[in-house]
């Protein structure tokens, strides 16, 4: 072969590399895009202030993890009702990109509004669900709401296909709530999702949270779940701050050995007891 052919194939290839280099590139920026785009979106659909009643105390904590596009879904929320007392709720989208982000917008946004027309913990999962079939969407969700009564510290749950939660009193009991759930919402048509009713003691505390702080490759969900619940006892005894029991809730997401979003919203109660 002549040295001008050398040249020539070798010219060739550095224009092929030097395309190649270009394209990665700009899927590199593309990727990079999507990500922030999904981050801007889980971050936008966060509330900016939690409520605020006499005697109610609540923190939450949001760790979103994300390696390329793999950002997730997960978010929590809470807003004070017509009535007065307050819609809390936790959830986590199946998938982890940017359709699971925007889809988890959906959700939250959906809950809200038709908060404002049956707040029944139940009947609002219901209708979220049909909500969602209605979209069309392959995606569905998991999620908690709870519906709390500052006055009377009574809380309604409803749970469809969403951890259960954690929850303390003050004289050192804790465990795993063993409430009744329906599917996840997004699956099929005409679900009832039972409601369970708890008391909120002076001084107890409720925890909720999603899989990414309590479940992975390194941690079983039983044991991050009672691991939480211990957590959740010692503060209550200690009478410990919300946000710090938040705080010390969020780090155990370091233990379960994937990247995953994670999300813990702590309901307490610190006021007078409630005289009927």
């Amino acid at each position: 072969m002549s040295r001008t052919g050398a040249t020539d194939d070798g010219d060739e290839l550095l224009i092929r590399l030097g395309t190649l280099t270009a394209q990665a590139r700009a899927q590199a920026e593309v990727q990079r895009s999507r990500v922030e785009l999904a981050i801007a979106l889980q971050r936008g659909m966060l509330p900016r202030g939690l409520p605020v009643a006499e005697g109610v105390r609540l923190a939450v904590r949001y760790a979103p993890a994300y390696q390329g596009l793999n950002v997730g879904g997960d978010w929590y929320d809470a807003f004070t009702m017509a009535d007065g007392r307050i819609g809390l709720s936790i959830g986590d989208v199946q998938g982890h990109n940017i359709e699971a982000a925007a889809f988890m917008g959906q959700v939250r946004v959906g809950l809200r509004a038709l908060a404002s027309v049956d707040s029944d913990p139940g009947e609002l999962l219901a209708r979220t669900n049909e909500l969602l079939l209605s979209l069309s969407s392959d995606l569905f969700a998991t999620c908690t709401f709870m519906r709390l009564d500052p006055a009377t510290r009574v809380l309604e749950s409803a749970r469809a296909g969403h951890l259960p939660c954690v929850w303390a009193t003050a004289d050192g009991r804790s465990g795993v709530s063993d409430d009744e759930g329906g599917p996840p919402l997004g699956i099929q048509h005409g679900v009832d999702y039972p409601v369970t009713r708890y008391r909120l003691d002076q001084g107890g505390v409720f925890v909720l949270l999603t899989d990414g702080v309590v479940e992975g490759p390194s941690l079983h969900l039983d044991e991050g779940l009672e691991q939480v619940a211990r957590l959740a006892g010692v503060a209550a005894v200690a009478r410990l701050d919300m946000d710090a029991l938040a705080a010390a809730v969020i780090k155990q997401a370091e233990q379960v050995g994937h990247e995953d979003d994670a999300a813990v919203l702590v309901i307490g109660h610190d006021g007078p007891a409630f005289q009927p």
